[in-house]
């Protein structure tokens, strides 16, 4: 089910895949009779059977059973007939009236992803599943599971039923089942030769054999089901009109756009509670004037108009998305809401017409594009500027950015021109889509016909410019957003310059790194098959099943969606407390990752232009404002093992010796700071190992008395408490029991009081209004934290409190970024700052250099920002990454 939600933050996934659905089937199907059958509330007679039936199912989902009442209004507002009967399952009602319909030679299709239902497979019956568009007959049925519908209960006796917790034959698979009834027909001709059957798996059938009259009773869907409200029979099944009131309220209450524009047939529709915000927009331009420039004359013309302009929206067309490959193939301007213009420079084909030359129209522009006082707007100006400098031009003059205004406004949504567009001004613009096309048979920009590729080009620096108008009073009306989105566009700057300058990778490193994990893969490899007692694919999650539940029937601690045993890196984790193979592998995936993620393919990200690998920084990705890094993912690079972190050995310096800076347990000195808690500020103050003070405190000892494991502890609880971590997960982190870590955290509170009122005044801020705030003043939004209930509301609880600290440690390290380049070049200094990683920055600094940076780094960094305790930065220094680290 896609975690979809509304303006309100309700979930609304499973509601808009019950209504595709059911659309879908009217639209390929025109039913004479319909019906949409749902499960009672309550016991059926297989419960009063089997007690344990469907055992092993987790409750409702919160946010699935908060849809299941608009899932009923849905389906009744698309026309169709609800059923439920007390006592039995949907699926006994729709065999139920399937039996009746083939009695009465009416043709039946049923939609299911069920396979228990395909033993109602006949002549006149049919499966199809909406969500695969797999369709089942009587021929598919066999091709599928090997057997006849008429064959599926006594298939199903024999392999069972996880996901319902019936048990089947211990080893019987599919493939054995579908062999038995090939040869013997029928599950009792099959028990009747049960002494026939050799080996563990016939010991295993004739244990079985007694519990066949309850697994068929189970298994077997009901035909003959009283229906109290079909007193016509199918006649009260005929599907009726949809009922256009109900639909167009819930497809408004649950932001459902294109539904809605389809229902009401405009085409520039939105949801009301999108629409609100698209209500503050000024009034569209009431005349949309869009100019493709292919003369000198109306070039000179635009050129006068953006020379004397107080603000312009630029846009680029490119022939790529990488910011490093990607060359000029148009660019787009507008200075006034509803006028803008192309120029196309790098369009090919034989049916283009005919452009000004790209070099020329370049050299025109530079003087404006290079003039830092000729102020510019873009949307996500990073990968503009990034163009234009592969163009041989350095963008200067960028004041605004409308993805930053965006993102600095609600860092929950997504920041892409069309959504935006959608949100703030109430309308949908041409998507590249359209004019590219998807997948394998999509075109590149420049194979684009001008005109239409114009009109597009246009219509975005058009809406640049009007959602400029929108969102840029809303941020400059709070002073804290206001001083966030300034340091967000000196930020862009910054990681444009970072980008660019890429980092030095010593490939022939990483080559002999991939040599040792994979020898180490394979020892690994050949230890599993020790502990396992036989080979198998490590990388099978079913095979691993098999070996960890069947072979060494280790616990079950969690199933998956299809009912099988989970093997996932959380389940192994608790197995390997106490059993060696999930340990081995665990550790095997750790090194597998390693090796296919960065070892691997590390140096085919090397730039044959620059030699460098250069990763991409998001900006506007993640709501607490920190950096998301992608191709590669510098973020992810795990520290915690050796293996993880010799592959920073392979980032190497060009130029001398890399520098990196790293702000300390900066965290924790931020909720020293939020909480205002005088003992926690005291230890910080005081310079003091902040976990052996923790311990002394919440355990009563004297520091020079705390022992390493009272440290671990305490260090567990510190960073516990940041991350919302209650006394379950405190109990699981230190392998202690809950009433030891509720001890523990009743402790700490008692001894860090101002810990506890600041959590506290938290999450009722958040509850009010939405969102935290960071010490700078940036806004972090919490959607769930009201529309959720249970564990949903939990998490969002746990994310408002550790949010302002990720949040503030994201701000600081920002303004570090923008110091130190801003120090760089003002002393006029070679040294090029190479990467940001969670609270770390990395330097790139020539030998002549190194002293000087390593003496201002620090105290640059210290003094971004006044908090209640110091901030500190350690600084190391190295050939490579991991040496200076």
């Amino acid at each position: 089910m896609p975690d979809l939600r509304n303006a309100k933050g309700e979930p609304t996934g499973a509601l808009y895949g019950v209504i595709s659905m059911l659309r879908r089937l009217q639209q390929d199907y025109k039913a004479d009779y319909a019906a949409c059958v749902f499960d009672a509330k309550g016991t059926t007679f297989r419960d009063d059977l089997y007690p344990l039936y469907k055992g092993h199912r987790p409750s409702m989902p919160e946010e699935l059973a908060a849809q299941i009442e608009p899932i009923h209004r849905a389906v009744a507002a698309l026309g169709w007939p609800v059923l439920t009967v007390s006592g039995v399952e949907a699926d006994d009602i729709i065999g139920t009236l399937a039996h009746r319909a083939t009695r009465e030679d009416v043709r039946t299709i049923i939609s299911t992803g069920d396979k228990d239902l395909a033993q109602l497979v006949n002549e006149h019956v049919e499966l199809v599943n909406t969500m695969t568009n797999e369709r089942q007959d009587m021929a598919g049925v066999m091709a599928k599971f090997g057997v006849s519908p008429a064959q599926i209960v006594d298939f199903l006796m024999l392999t069972g039923d996880a996901v319902d917790n019936i048990p089947g034959v211990p080893k019987v698979g599919p493939k054995t089942a579908a062999k038995w009834l090939a040869e013997y027909q029928t599950v009792d001709a099959l028990a009747a030769n049960a002494h026939a059957i050799k080996g563990v798996i016939g010991d295993n059938l004739r244990a079985a054999v007694p519990n066949f009259a309850l697994t068929r009773q189970l298994l077997t869907v009901k035909i003959d089901c009283e229906i109290p409200s079909l007193a016509h029979g199918l006649a009260d099944l005929a599907p009726k009109a949809p009922d256009r009131d109900a639909l167009l309220k819930l497809y408004e209450d649950y932001g459902f756009r294109n539904w809605l524009r389809e229902l009401t047939g405009d085409k520039e529709r939105i949801p009301e509670q999108d629409s609100r915000q698209a209500a503050q927009a000024p009034p569209a331009p009431a005349e949309t004037r869009y100019e493709t420039v292919l003369d000198w004359d109306d070039f000179e013309r635009w050129l006068a108009d953006i020379e004397a302009a107080g603000l312009v929206a630029l846009d680029t067309e490119t022939t790529s998305l990488d910011p490093m490959l990607a060359r000029l193939v148009g660019i787009s301007l507008s200075v006034t809401p509803g006028v803008a213009c192309y120029i196309p420079v790098g369009h090919r084909g034989p049916d283009q017409v005919l452009q000004l030359p790209k070099q020329q129209v370049l050299d025109r522009l530079r003087p404006w594009l290079q003039n830092p006082a000729a102020a510019k707007l873009l949307h996500n100006a990073k990968y503009d500027a990034h163009v234009f400098m592969n163009e041989g031009i350095g963008l200067a003059g960028i004041t605004e950015d409308t993805m930053l205004q965006s993102y600095v406004l609600e860092s929950h949504k997504r920041v892409n021109l069309q959504e935006l567009g959608q949100r703030w001004l109430g309308r949908t613009g041409t998507t590249f889509e359209d004019l590219c096309g998807k997948g394998a048979k999509q075109i590149c920009f420049d194979e684009v016909d001008v005109d239409k590729a114009s009109y597009y080009a246009c219509e975005d620096a058009d809406f640049t410019l009007q959602l400029h108008q929108v969102l840029r009073p809303k941020v400059a009306l709070d002073p804290g957003l206001e001083s966030i989105y300034q340091l967000e566009i000196k930020a862009s700057r910054v990681l444009t310059a970072m980008e660019r300058n890429g980092v030095g990778i010593d490939a022939h490193v990483l080559a002999m790194q991939s040599h040792e994990l994979g020898q180490q893969l394979l020892s690994l490899e050949k230890k599993a098959y020790e502990l396992a007692g036989q080979p198998f694919n490590l990388n099978s999650p079913k095979q691993l099943g098999e070996i960890l539940f069947q072979r060494m029937h280790l616990p079950v601690i969690r199933k998956t969606a299809s009912g099988a045993p989970s093997t996932d890196e959380d389940v192994l984790s608790k197995l390997a407390r106490d059993y060696p193979l999930p340990e081995l592998l665990l550790e095997y995936r750790g090194l597998a990752k390693l090796k296919s993620t960065y070892t691997d393919k590390l140096p085919k990200m090397i730039n044959p232009a620059t030699g460098r690998v250069h990763t991409r920084y998001s900006q506007a990705a993640v709501v607490t404002g920190r950096l998301a890094s992608s191709d590669p993912n510098l973020q992810n690079i795990p520290v915690r093992s050796p293996e993880g972190r010799r592959v920073r050995a392979a980032f190497v310096a060009t130029k001398g010796k890399i520098v990196s800076a790293d702000y300390s347990q900066i965290e924790l000195r931020v909720m020293a700071h939020v909480s205002d808690d005088e003992n926690l500020r005291s230890a910080f103050a005081q310079g003091e190992d902040i976990h052996r003070a923790t311990a002394s405190e919440v355990f009563g000892v004297a520091l020079a008395d705390v022992s390493a494991e009272q440290r671990r502890a305490a260090k567990a609880i510190n960073f516990g408490l940041i991350y919302g971590m209650g006394e379950f997960g405190l109990a699981s982190s230190l392998g202690i029991t809950r009433d030891a870590a509720k001890a523990y955290i009743n402790r700490y509170f008692a001894r860090y009081p101002g810990v506890a009122i600041y959590m506290e005044q938290t999450r009722r801020m958040a509850h009010e209004l939405g969102y935290v705030e960071t010490v700078f003043g940036r806004r972090l939004w919490l959607p769930e934290i009201r529309g959720a209930k249970g564990p949903r509301l939990a998490a969002a609880e746990r994310a408002a409190i550790n949010a302002p600290m990720q949040g503030t440690a994201a701000d600081l390290i920002k303004l570090a970024m923008v110091a130190s380049q801003e120090w760089i070049e003002a002393e006029g200094l070679e040294t090029l700052m190479v990467m940001q990683v969670h609270d770390e920055l990395v330097f790139d600094v020539p030998t002549a250099e190194v002293e000087t940076v390593m003496q201002h780094l620090p105290d640059l960094m210290c003094k971004v920002a006044t908090l209640r305790v110091p901030l500190v930065a350690e600084v190391g220094v190295g050939a490579n990454w991991e040496q200076a680290h």
